[in-house]
């Protein structure tokens, strides 16, 4: 570009382009990740160095390196794609509510107990919806939900996360599992104070349900040094220890059925009132383009989880 002209226009397809090789740092991966040959990609990169003037990268034959200019770019880059997102799906809301695709991230400790009604929901209500399910821990729904990977997250609240809104579903009561004959089984009014001296198992680090147990233990009195030597990857391996006599552990309501039915080497016991519980909720963006069809949904879901084990909160 000439001295004194000014910059040309980039396309939508630069911008991505270069905020593809921003976040990879490397042009094979960055071209994978948005379905462009790396031809294609390397040319649309270089076109936007070229239309606005400045150097974006800094190529090596081992690296690729983010300029000065290109740190700066690449973030306005990132903000202009996100609106255009948004008007993309400000238009497919305003055409029709309840159709196109909706990209629903779950938390592994709700998905196997919930989805089932999730999912008749959509099919007999919003037939046209392409629902679309990630089960994820709430860390990464939290960053597909910002990043606009996901539209729509089912999980456990309160989050303390800003941008967020929530739109709460129901409470449930955690139950204790215990292997069968303990002294705690069978019993509907055990205090929280029994947790201080048991052998509690927990899902591994990450599961907001661990941390669930652990507040839930922290406020029975129990030390924090006490030892956790056993934790597991989810709640059907968690149960199978229990039964196995390793120690107990606490459910959600939902949870209880599925993972234990079956199973006569466990045995249960309800805690007195107020028993510790957990809240479930729908989060979106807030202000997201969808946010009325979202609410309609929450109170879809509200309905329709009336029939389990649970306290329907909310509006």
């Amino acid at each position: 570009m000439s001295p004194g002209s000014r910059p040309r226009q980039p396309s939508l397809a630069q911008l991505r382009a270069f905020v593809a090789v921003a976040e990879q740092l490397h042009f094979r991966e960055a071209a994978a990740e948005i379905g462009m040959s790396q031809p294609a990609l390397s040319g649309a990169v270089s076109a936007l160095e070229e239309a606005l003037g400045v150097q974006l990268l800094e190529r090596t034959t081992r690296k690729v390196l983010l300029s000065p200019a290109g740190e700066r770019v690449a973030a306005r880059a990132r903000t202009v794609l996100e609106a255009v997102g948004e008007l993309m799906e400000e238009a497919e809301a305003a055409r029709a509510p309840f159709t196109g695709v909706l990209r629903l991230g779950v938390i592994p400790t709700v998905a196997p107990y919930l989805l089932p009604t999730v999912l008749r929901l959509t099919h007999g209500s919003y037939p046209d919806l392409d629902l679309q399910v990630h089960e994820e821990q709430t860390a990464s729904l939290l960053e597909g939900l910002t990043q606009g990977r996901l539209d729509l997250l089912l999980l456990a609240v309160p989050l303390g996360v800003p941008q967020v809104t929530e739109l709460p579903l129901f409470d449930e009561d955690f139950v204790l599992v215990a292997p069968k004959q303990h002294w705690l089984g069978g019993r509907a009014d055990i205090p929280r104070e029994a947790l201080k001296e048991l052998d509690l198992l927990l899902l591994d680090e990450g599961h907001c349900l661990r941390d669930q147990a652990l507040d839930i233990c922290r406020e029975a009195g129990r030390d924090e040094g006490a030892p956790v030597t056993t934790t597991a990857a989810g709640l059907s391996t968690l149960v199978q220890l229990v039964a196995g006599g390793l120690g107990v552990t606490l459910l959600p309501r939902t949870a209880l059925r599925v993972e234990t039915a079956r199973n006569d080497l466990l045995t249960t016991g309800y805690f007195a009132d107020p028993q510790p519980s957990r809240r479930i909720a729908l989060v979106m963006r807030t202000g997201a383009a969808r946010s009325a069809e979202f609410e309609e949904f929450a109170g879809a879901l509200r309905e329709a989880m009336r029939l389990l084990p649970v306290r329907v909160v909310g509006g």
